[in-house]
């Protein structure tokens, strides 16, 4: 385990159990299948299965629903167990830690009903489809049209970079509804119908056993019963939900700031050079210092979001702030390891490359650091925001 020596403020001894049982089942489950997953660019469906079996799943969904009954904290404890395992395969985090929670807000209890206790069992995986391949991180682009007839909607476009996609069994549309110019909308999509396909799983640097796809809505028809919410409010939702998004992400590089530091220092203690172990170097001791010094502080701003959007206090300039600074961080400290580790932290076989090349897409997705920074800069400029 990392940070022996801090507990985040948001840990009980609950959800430190709830982490250590997660941590168990991705060392025993997922990473002896790491390469296969890798190989075939996802994760087995039955890896799902047995994580909902687990409780792995929606766990911080209410268990009306079929979900754990438990809280944000409970989630965030196994997201962060998979990334104290070095798994970035398993789209726990798209499918429990953002589609769960646009259903149980936004959702009528007959579409809770419908989904949540499948999604819980691992019956149902979920992904949210967004971004477009002329969009980018602007929402307002969207191309994809989903026109009402009758009593349902009618389906036109494609979405890029799905996490989950080629897997996913239903997807949440962000699109037009009407026409190319109309209000944006959440829709939710069976892959089932006709008309849906999976245009390739996107080979990627890292991250390789996550599936991440194109996909194609020809004429796909859903219910109307399928709308998320009400129609023409779909920026405001997905507004609203792109702060937990990128606490997710912050968190997440939090933790993998830890684990570079950790494997870091194995390796110095033990890596001899000019007959004595590299840790007894003087720049080897300030870099670590340093990276050491970068997570810390990840941590406790990071922790200091988390308890404040668990209250309910979260503002979306601070979680920008957060995406940014943790990420932009995340890739400078794992470089900073990188070297330490000499040629080695190049291969494969060591920890520490995975999260290079796994650490990159944290400063693109979920909106790139250049839209952070706009944003921020907006609302401290104007006072919106103290700073």
């Amino acid at each position: 385990m990392h940070r022996p020596d801090y507990v985040s403020p948001w840990m009980t001894a609950e959800t430190m159990a709830v982490r250590q049982v997660a941590h168990d089942f991705f060392m025993r489950e997922a990473i002896p299948n790491r390469e296969k997953w890798e190989s075939q660019q996802c994760v087995d469906r039955d890896f799902w299965h047995k994580a909902g079996e687990l409780g792995l799943l929606c766990a911080g969904m209410p268990a009306e629903f079929g979900g754990g009954g438990g809280t944000f904290a409970h989630d965030l404890a196994i997201f962060d167990a998979q990334a104290m395992a070095g798994d970035t395969g398993f789209g726990n985090a798209v499918h429990s830690g953002l589609v769960a929670y646009y259903i149980v807000r936004y959702g009528t209890s007959e579409q809770k009903q419908r989904w949540l206790p499948k999604m819980a069992s691992g019956e149902l995986v979920t992904a949210i489809a967004m971004t477009e391949p002329g969009g980018g991180s602007d929402l307002n682009n969207l191309r994809m049209v989903a026109r009402r007839d009758g009593d349902g909607y009618v389906i036109n476009g494609s979405k890029i970079f799905t996490s989950n996609g080629a897997s996913a069994d239903l997807v949440l549309l962000v699109l037009k509804t009407g026409a190319v110019d109309g209000p944006i909308s959440l829709i939710a999509a069976e892959t089932n119908r006709d008309g849906f396909s999976v245009g390739r799983i996107l080979n990627k640097v890292g991250m390789k056993a996550q599936d991440t796809a194109q996909l194609f809505f020809d004429e796909v028809r859903v219910p109307v019963e399928n709308l998320i919410g009400e129609e023409g409010r779909g920026l405001q939702y997905a507004v609203e939900q792109l702060a937990h998004e990128r606490l997710l992400i912050a968190a997440q590089a939090a933790t993998v700031m830890e684990c570079a530091v950790a494997e870091t220092v194995r390796y110095a203690n033990t890596r001899e050079a000019y007959g004595k172990p590299i840790s007894r170097m003087q720049h080897i001791r300030f870099e670590i210092a340093g990276c050491a010094t970068s997570a810390r502080v990840g941590r406790v701003f990071v922790d200091r979001c988390i308890t404040d959007h668990i209250e309910g206090r979260l503002d979306a300039t601070t979680a920008c702030m957060a995406k940014v600074w943790l990420t932009e961080s995340q890739c400078e400290v794992v470089d900073r390891c990188v070297q330490v580790f000499g040629g080695y932290g190049y291969m494969l076989d060591y920890p520490i490359a995975r999260m290079y090349a796994d650490s990159r897409p944290q400063r693109v997705y979920a909106g790139t650091t250049e839209v952070m920074n706009t944003l921020i800069a907006r609302d401290v400029l104007s006072g919106a925001h103290g700073g």
